[in-house]
């Protein structure tokens, strides 16, 4: 759904509508207050339709250039609209006039998701209009009121800003981002201040050799030149000289390159630790919104690129640094002229590294989030190699992986070109700089202002500063990716959860499982999913939840496990807000049985014991007992001992189920959630299952979710549910001679039951 801006939205509501429907909305004459542009018939097929609002009428047209519909908006005309498994439909119902006579609906109207905002905006203005009177001028607010005058996304009418222009900017990365890696550096500063002595001395041994070469030209070769003897004791302190700075120099490097490395290697230790901890501290509603390949590009990767660039790339531009510092002092000493000459280049270098570092800078953090397709692709395929080739879509995944290629390929080609003209320049400014200095220095040298020692040394001293100067303008590179790289981590770290620690947590020393939710309501973003549900579940006792998919059943589990946090309302353990109670503390007490189960790669035992890592092998059998589970585990081949593959594989779904009842088991919890545990299974596997389940819930608060009413008659009672709202509660008698929602999902469950035996029995015929 688009909303191009139009070059002046107040004094053209009509370019605000989407363009193909613009003639449609023009001609009838009146500017559009508000518009919903559908995307479903009533087929639930794809196709687009546009209703809106104008003139106190409400107009519909079922494509651009048809036939418009208008219906005025009088008191007895009502819209109403309801979600089901995320389609909205809208009603336009004329009101019944006397009392026993029923209300006829006009015209009904369906959208996706993504449409609802809009469609509630349209209803909402329809309503004040309808309260009104359907008089179109009533001081109501105007269209722009409604939708954003900028980008005309639907607005709240008490909205002061639009959430889409005001959303959060993905802001560049700057090297400033590399400073707050201080805090992870902090633990090692003093191992940080040795390593920087060392640094200092072992780069002024470096600059020990070229100053002695002037007495060794000057002294020894040039007089020895002229005729005079060779000072052999003065060859020998020479010599020896640049071999102990040299030794040294050795030495110094070797301890502060060392030293330096083993502070890194930690410092990223630490950061990828840090990093892992906050996020499996973050709720699930942050993962929903990421790739997993992502996440792995930025732990894995991006840590690695910060250790290297402060393992090596750092460490060699604070040496070039004090190196160009040390040598532009020595320079200076020797001959300030000659030292002017040398620094010529340096204001054209510094100003190409002012241009080309934001462009770097950007280019980079593109580079990263490219690799992280690529990286996604990967983490999607190899997971679900199964389905993968189960329909046969190897090509397609190869195909998609060679497209995240490609684009990795372009983004880095651009970069490129930018690097490869950059570094060449920097090269080509240092040889001229070298030039300038020896046509400079011959010049100085046939004046008789400095002799050919103090020119030798120079160049020696000059060759140093340049090749110091080269590699400092190529840390430019490494050090926008590395920021690039430290910003994707604090993206991590700077995220809070949307399910907070209590500043001052109540203990929650025993549960009796006794849960009671008051006023309870959660929204997915603009949906609301559960809508003022009250419900109390004593100690011991078990409640069965049905109801339709997308009745809220699985977010009211999460409710209560607390992986979301509810909008309105509370949840009460024992009456304890749990939002009052530390996350693990209230976890801890929580049994969960999924449909899917997920087991961990490790042995057997490893993944019955992963609640509880301290278990004994005596108590880890006594759980897979109870779970029904032990006989089929002593069938394989070493036991417990054996290894499970990625996510469970080599067993089958209802062993997967049965070691996930034994993990429950062993943590003995007072609340126990079973969420369609025996779905995915055969009748066979179900029966060993619901044996397993038995010994599960006994004596524990149970809530149980699961589409086949047959195993929820052994709940206390059944609530049933449809939109977010409680509409039944009672037992399975109860609730079938009321013959109401229960009874029909019943009703629906039986005669399918029916015509699939009527289809084995024709099967078996056949």
């Amino acid at each position: 759904m688009s909303y191009p801006p139009p070059a002046d939205a107040s004094a053209d509501p009509v370019a605000a509508v989407p363009s193909p429907w613009r003639a449609t909305v023009a001609s009838t004459g009146a500017a559009p207050q508000v518009w919903l542009q559908t995307d479903l018939d009533e087929q639930l097929r794809f196709a687009e339709g546009l209703l809106w609002i104008a003139a106190g009428q409400l107009h519909w047209a079922a494509q651009p250039g048809a036939a418009v519909q208008r219906w005025p908006i009088e008191p007895d005309l009502q819209l109403r609209m309801h979600d089901h498994h995320g389609v909205a439909t809208l009603e336009l119902m004329r009101l019944a006039h006397a009392e026993g006579e029923e209300g006829q609906r006009l015209a009904v109207w369906r959208c996706t998701l993504g449409r609802q905002l809009a469609a509630r905006r349209l209803l909402e203005r329809f309503e004040a209009l309808r309260e009104a009177g359907g008089t179109a001028g009533l001081g109501l607010p105007e269209a722009q009121s409604l939708q954003c005058p900028v980008c005309h996304s639907p607005m709240e009418p008490d909205d002061e800003a639009c959430s889409v222009c005001t959303q959060v900017v993905q802001t560049p990365p700057t090297t400033r981002t590399l400073l707050r890696l201080w805090r992870f550096a902090h633990p090692y500063r003093w191992q940080l201040l040795l390593g920087f002595g060392l640094m200092l001395a072992s780069t002024a041994a470096t600059l020990v050799p070229p100053y002695l070469t002037i007495p060794l030209m000057d002294d020894v070769l040039i007089p020895f030149q002229n005729g005079q003897p060779v000072d052999w004791t003065l060859v020998a302190l020479l010599l020896g000289g640049l071999l102990g700075a040299a030794l040294l120099a050795w030495g110094l490097g070797w301890a502060k390159t060392y030293i330096l490395a083993l502070v890194s290697e930690r410092i990223g230790a630490d950061l990828r630790t840090t990093t892992y901890e906050h996020l499996l501290g973050l709720s699930l509603e942050y993962f929903g919104n990421r790739r997993t390949g992502d996440l792995m590009a930025r732990i894995g990767s991006e840590t690695d690129r910060i250790n290297i660039f402060l393992s090596l790339h750092l460490l060699d531009f604070a040496t070039d640094v004090i190196m160009i510092l040390m040598t532009a002092v020595i320079l200076f000493s020797i001959s300030p002229p000659l030292a002017l000459a040398t620094l010529l280049p340096l204001p054209l270098i510094g100003w190409l590294i002012h241009v080309v570092r934001d462009r770097l800078r950007t280019g980079f953090e593109k580079i990263d989030r490219v690799w992280a397709e690529v990286t996604s692709v990967l983490a999607d395929t190899i997971p679900g190699i199964r389905v993968v080739k189960a329909f046969a879509q190897e090509q397609r995944e190869a195909e998609r992986f060679r497209e995240a290629n490609r684009h990795n390929l372009a983004v880095n080609d651009r970069l490129n070109r930018l690097w490869s003209l950059f570094s060449p320049t920097v090269s080509l400014l240092t040889e001229v700089g070298l030039l300038v200095v020896w046509g400079f220095g011959i010049w100085l040298v046939a004046r008789g202002q400095v002799t050919v020692g103090v020119l030798s040394a120079f160049l020696a001293y000059i060759g140093r500063f340049y090749t110091r100067l080269d590699s400092m303008s190529r840390i430019v590179s490494v050090t926008q990716k590395a920021a690039a790289g430290a910003k994707r981590i604090f993206d991590i770290l700077d995220h809070k959860s949307s399910v907070p620690e209590p500043a001052q947590p109540v203990p929650l020393p025993t549960v009796r499982g006794h849960l009671r939710l008051e006023g309870v309501t959660f929204r997915y973003g603009n949906r609301t999913v559960i809508q003022g549900l009250d419900l109390e579940i004593r100690p011991g006792e078990m409640v069965g939840l049905v109801g339709h998919s997308g009745s809220g059943k699985s977010t009211l589990v999460n409710l209560i496990c607390r992986f979301y946090d509810v909008a309105e309302g509370r949840i009460l353990i024992d009456g304890i807000d749990v939002r009052d109670v530390r996350v693990a503390d209230w976890r801890r007490h929580i049994g969960l049985v999924l449909q899917e189960p997920f087991l961990f790669y490790g042995t057997i035992a490893d993944n019955i014991a992963y609640g509880r890592p301290d278990a004994t092998r005596e108590q880890i059998v006594a759980a897979a007992r109870a779970a029904h589970a032990h006989e089929f585990i002593l069938r394989l081949p070493q036991g417990y001992d054996t290894l499970v593959g990625e996510r469970g594989q080599g067993l089958s779904g209802g062993e997967r189920q049965r070691i996930s009842i034994a993990r429950a088991l062993l943590i003995d919890p007072k609340v126990l959630i079973l969420d369609e545990a025996t779905a995915s299974v055969d009748t066979e596997t179900e029966k060993e299952i619901q044996k397993a389940l038995d010994n599960l819930v006994r004596g524990r608060t149970t809530i149980a979710i699961a589409h086949r009413l047959s195993t929820l008659r052994r709940a206390d009672r059944l609530v049933v549910m449809d939109q977010g709202r409680k509409v039944e509660e009672g037992t399975h008698d109860e609730l079938l001679a009321r013959r109401g929602a229960y009874w029909r999902l019943h009703e629906a469950q039986q005669r399918q039951a029916e015509a699939e035996r009527e289809r084995w029995r024709d099967d078996g015929d056949g």
